[in-house]
């Protein structure tokens, strides 16, 4: 909304008016208000709930070797980093750019369903919440729309980087006009990108129409995958919003270079145009997150709930949809696969291992966060464990989520400098 107002002034050459077209002025000034709005907002919030006595269901301190008790904490955090996101980007962004609104219909959708899922747990007293297939349901359809709206839109193009030879030595720049594409970034590899097409290349004809068959349902498995590992990782007072914000700033700067034509032929990436307007709204998300930690770090005044947790991985997904970079998640939020990993992995060992007459479980609990602080004492008797004894002592909460912190920031690290390495 400001955008459009101050360039409208900037005619009349009101002082100051033409900053609002620079990416980076709005982009930090979306930050600064998200972080802002998500503190300011996220105090009166925590004391609404608490006067309404909508609380997180009580956590057993059975399971926390340090005994910590988690009792009449607020539940429903989601709703300030949504709120602490939306305002921004609706007053500082593009509001006519497709990716934007894209990002905005994936936070509002995203958002509702988790906030039926908290509704139905705190409610209508059902510690299961939604059902499982309806969850599915809700990511696997916003999946769908984005993947469709990224095929159908006129506005969601790119321009391809190529090599040339130029006084003996080679430089990259990138075709002269944008086109539709289904080609993706393959991390570690220079001079490559995947074309869906290609995999699809024995439909004959018909490979391109079948390669944007293959994207669409790459886009429906991204966004599933990524909410439900940022579901499994909001365990952990600040666990997820740490970690989602580490990630955030590294799609961040993904995104400004993908939409820079100087910066993506230096990194030899495929250029993005109008795709700058991710950067506001990553930008805004970052700030919501931060904002949000401090209410949300050790000891916690509120939880995120589904509420956030679904919006956060659906945001992140989407985003790396958008630029291209889906192939690098799983660098990226490598703590997301992991948690995800660890419980498929004891869910499905175990109940091969059932059908065999025996109870076997590989960690001690999961999502894998929840080895780290239980103890061996503290397993079920009925069951053997194959890594009972890993690893050798608890930690404390506070301690394991730093640790998960100081590791996205590693594989953020690691995620960035594969363009460099291409």
């Amino acid at each position: 909304m400001l955008y459009y107002i101050f360039r409208f002034l900037e005619q009349f050459n009101i002082p100051g008016s033409h900053m609002w077209s620079y990416i980076s002025f709005r982009s930090l000034l979306a930050l600064i208000l998200s972080l802002v709005i998500s503190a300011w907002f996220g105090e009166y919030f925590i004391k609404y709930m608490r006067r309404k006595k909508i609380y997180e269901t009580e956590r057993d301190p059975s399971i926390d070797p340090f005994g910590v008790e988690k009792k009449g904490v607020p539940t429903m955090g989601g709703i300030i980093i949504i709120v602490s996101i939306l305002i921004p980007v609706i007053l500082l962004g593009r509001m006519r750019n497709v990716y934007l609104i894209l990002m905005i219909v994936t936070t509002l959708w995203l958002g509702f369903l988790g906030f039926l899922d908290d509704y139905i747990k705190i409610f209508k007293q059902n510690k299961d919440g939604l059902k499982g297939k309806y969850k599915i349901v809700g990511q696997v359809s916003i999946g769908f729309i984005v993947g469709l709206t990224l095929y159908l839109s006129p506005d969601v193009v790119m321009r391809e980087n190529v090599s040339i030879s130029q006084q003996s030595q080679e430089i990259v720049v990138h075709k002269s006009e944008a086109e539709k594409s289904l080609k993706t970034t393959i991390p570690f590899i220079k001079n490559h990108n995947l074309d869906y097409s290609k995999v699809m290349s024995f439909c004959g004809n018909y490979k391109t129409a079948a390669g944007w068959i293959l994207f669409v349902i790459m886009t429906i498995i991204v966004v599933t995958a990524v909410s439900n590992g940022a579901n499994l990782n909001d365990g952990m007072d600040g666990m997820c919003a740490g970690n989602s914000a580490i990630i955030g700033v590294a799609l961040g700067i993904l995104a400004y270079v993908s939409s820079h034509i100087v910066y993506s032929a230096y990194f030899d990436i495929m250029y993005i145009p109008d795709s700058q307007e991710l950067v506001v709204f990553l930008c805004a998300f970052i700030g919501a997150m931060i904002g949000f930690l401090w209410y949300n770090a050790f000891p916690a005044q509120i939880f995120m709930g589904d509420t956030g947790s679904l919006t956060i991985g659906g945001i992140i997904g989407v985003a790396a949809i958008i630029i291209h970079k889906e192939l690098l998640l799983p660098i990226l939020c490598g703590i997301f696969f992991v948690e995800s990993l660890s419980v498929i992995i004891q869910t499905q060992y175990f109940k091969w291992m059932k059908r065999k007459g025996q109870r076997v479980r590989v960690f001690r609990a999961t999502p894998i966060h929840d080895t780290f602080r239980r103890l061996d004492s503290q397993l079920d008797n009925t069951s053997r464990y194959i890594l009972k004894g890993w690893p050798h002592r608890p930690f404390h909460e506070s301690k394991i989520t730093i640790r998960f912190w100081i590791t996205t920031i590693i594989l953020a690290a690691l995620a960035i400098i594969t363009l460099k390495m291409r």
